[in-house]
């Protein structure tokens, strides 16, 4: 079990990628906070599950976007565990709409949540991980930052402003001990995948030259391989895991 003895906080941790990415962590030995902001029994399902692997688990309700909000969360989680090794900034959501159809609050809404919901969470941990002189962040951006998307353009702001921020941030922290990098998923079959139209879905499959969606399970292990002592000479890098959407 490499990560034995670590701490981790996911944030919306309770469905689709983060839930797979709570239960791998949990699966290499780590404690986990799992990060929601309204739906209470996915998160306690989430948690038994980690809890079945004989790992400590913490419902860290906050809303990411509210940097107050996540103070708090982050002041509680530390009290739970007594420190944090493993920050994964997964949380996210979409609004789409052609550009001349998106309004301000569209906008805003993508933003707040993707982009300063990183910042937010990030902030509130990165000072103890520079003091314990160790620390993981991982932060999950998208092909769509990539490449962009049509009625996309909040979302694909969004994510590729992580992607450099990640950066950034893996060149100010590289002497603290502590690694930054970037999963940049592909069109992933979870839910929010499964609710995109039959005929737009089977377009989708035609573009991807590995023919299938890709599974949250694979986001999770590279996840994991970011955290372990595998990845600890990875620092400042986006990993693609699109089937060959993007290369």
């Amino acid at each position: 079990m490499s990560l034995e003895g670590r701490t981790a906080l996911v944030t919306g941790g309770s469905r689709g990628i983060g839930r797979a990415i709570s239960k791998a962590l949990a699966e290499e030995g780590a404690d986990v906070a799992i990060n929601f902001v309204s739906n209470e029994a996915a998160a306690l399902e989430v948690a038994e599950e980690v809890r079945s692997l004989g790992r400590k688990a913490f419902l860290a309700r906050a809303d990411v976007s509210d940097f107050p909000d996540i103070y708090r969360m982050a002041q509680e989680v530390i009290q739970e565990f007594g420190h944090l090794d493993i920050l994964v900034n997964n949380a996210g959501v979409t609004s789409d709409h052609t550009f001349v159809n998106m309004d301000h609050a569209s906008w805003r809404q993508v933003l707040a949540i993707n982009l300063d919901g990183v910042f937010n969470c990030t902030k509130v941990f990165v000072d103890q991980m520079v003091e314990q002189e160790y620390g993981r962040v991982v932060n999950i951006t998208s092909v769509i930052g990539q490449i962009g998307n049509f009625g996309q353009a909040n979302y694909a702001a969004s994510k590729a402003g992580v992607a450099a921020f990640t950066k950034s941030l893996a060149k100010e922290l590289a002497t603290k001990g502590i690694t930054v990098n970037a999963v940049a998923p592909g069109f992933i079959d979870t839910e929010m995948v499964q609710q995109v139209p039959e005929r737009v879905r089977e377009r989708l499959l035609s573009q991807i030259p590995l023919r299938r969606f890709g599974r949250a399970e694979e986001v999770a292990r590279m996840v994991v391989y970011l955290c372990s002592s595998d990845g600890d000479y990875v620092t400042g890098a986006e990993l693609e895991l699109n089937g060959g959407l993007f290369m």
